[in-house]
């Protein structure tokens, strides 16, 4: 992402209080050892908490009746990208439909870096409230996590962040983010050195990045509703002059490169043994070009036959289309969600939600929003209705389908 700053849930019910007392006991377990089933095994639903330790909506707001809920992820020490458990179990029997919602691309430099240091657990501003109510919410974070080092050399704009970032996206409702861009490593070897210490740190669950090309690629796993869910994120864009140097190898802590494809599928068939969602979050697409380019086009059809259910991300700083795909469903384009620039085209930005049952997308939403002081603002009324309306249409260019 290399474009300029711009100028200036549920209710608190005897299930949550379950829930929660779930997640104290797994605190207290040793940290070597992950959650062999999720909590609440007996119940339909889980709740999904908030850092703030309130239920994950904002006073006043309440769930449908029967709307499904998550799993709080519990990330074991030493496995950055966490989940119930490093291997999902055997499908529960009742199996129920449960939601995901996917943001952009989320930096905290120019207006975002003071915001970010004066109220991090508000950091992405009133977004957060539709984040949190999903099962699962996630977005790119396109940032190296460090206070030191050197800038990438060449690079005209190179992005870092406090670890009080991790804090920030947790506080907003996100589970789980990807570093998997061309900015993630900004910082060259000592910034992720400093990055993957700070998600260690934080046990905040990151894809797309780790201390060799196992870790990078591996999945976030997660139990929601009898569904077993994981998630890859890789990136599609690297630098020329850093694609060997970015990329995680046996021996080298990196990025996982959607360039070598054979990973990345290797990747992606691995996760379809064991999982009823798989999920890739990809860094890609041609800057300020509404329409996927070849290199989305070749890659997306790929990944569907190697067992990719959803395929999303971005990169391009505007919104692309989304649409059905074969058996999959596919987002070429989340645009800038919690970015330093906005204008008439790089403002437009919201939420993508879609209802998932096993390996079948039941439904996608869009929830318009527009960049205001570096941070999403929903909208409300007809400029939400319009918004919505002009979303659909992107579709028109990407040879996507509305129904599967």
């Amino acid at each position: 992402m290399d474009i300029p700053p711009s100028s200036p849930r549920r209710p608190a019910t005897a299930l949550a209080l379950a829930a929660l007392l779930a997640l104290a006991c797994t605190a207290a377990a040793p940290s070597g050892l992950a959650r062999a089933t999720p909590p609440l095994a007996a119940s339909p639903h889980t709740v999904k908490v908030a850092d703030t330790g309130r239920p994950g909506l904002d006073p006043g707001q309440s769930p449908a009746p029967g709307t499904p809920t998550a799993t709080p992820a519990v990330t074991p020490a030493g496995d950055l990208q966490g989940g119930p458990g490093a291997s999902p179990q055997e499908t529960p029997a009742g199996r129920k439909p449960y939601t995901i919602s996917f943001g952009g691309d989320v930096h905290f430099e120019g207006v975002l870096r003071e915001r970010l240091k004066r109220k991090p657990r508000t950091a992405l501003g009133p977004i957060a409230s539709v984040l949190r109510r999903a099962d699962i919410a996630m977005v790119n974070l396109e940032t190296a996590i460090t206070k030191r080092g050197t800038p990438a050399p060449g690079k005209k704009y190179t992005f870092r962040a406090p670890p009080s970032a991790l804090t920030a996206l947790r506080a907003a409702g996100v589970d789980v983010a990807s570093m998997a861009n061309n900015h993630g490593m900004d910082y060259m070897q000592s910034g992720l050195k400093d990055s993957l210490a700070a998600i260690r740190k934080a046990r905040f669950p990151v894809v797309g990045v780790g201390k060799n090309a196992d870790a990078a690629y591996k999945p976030y796993r997660e139990v929601v509703n009898g569904n077993r869910v994981s998630i890859i994120g890789a990136t599609q864009v690297l630098d020329t002059e850093f694609i060997q140097a970015w990329s995680a190898t046996d021996r080298r802590a990196g990025l996982a490169s959607a360039k070598n494809e054979k990973r990345l599928l290797s990747a992606v068939r691995a996760a379809r043994k064991d999982s009823d969602t798989v999920i890739v979050y990809l860094h890609w697409g041609t800057e300020l070009r509404r329409c996927p380019n070849a290199a989305q086009r070749s890659l997306a059809p790929k990944l569907i036959a190697a067992g990719a259910d959803v395929i999303v991300g971005g990169h391009a700083h505007v919104l692309l289309g989304s649409g059905y795909l074969k058996s999959g469903y596919v987002n070429y384009g989340l645009g800038n969600f919690a970015f330093y620039s906005w204008g008439p085209d790089t403002g437009e930005t919201g939420v993508l939600t879609l209802t998932i049952e096993g390996r079948k997308v039941l439904a996608d939403r869009w929830t318009p929003a527009r960049i205001g002081g570096g941070v999403p603002i929903p909208l409300a009324g007809a400029a939400r209705t319009r918004a919505v309306d002009k979303w659909r249409s992107l579709r028109s260019c990407t040879g996507l389908a509305s129904r599967p």
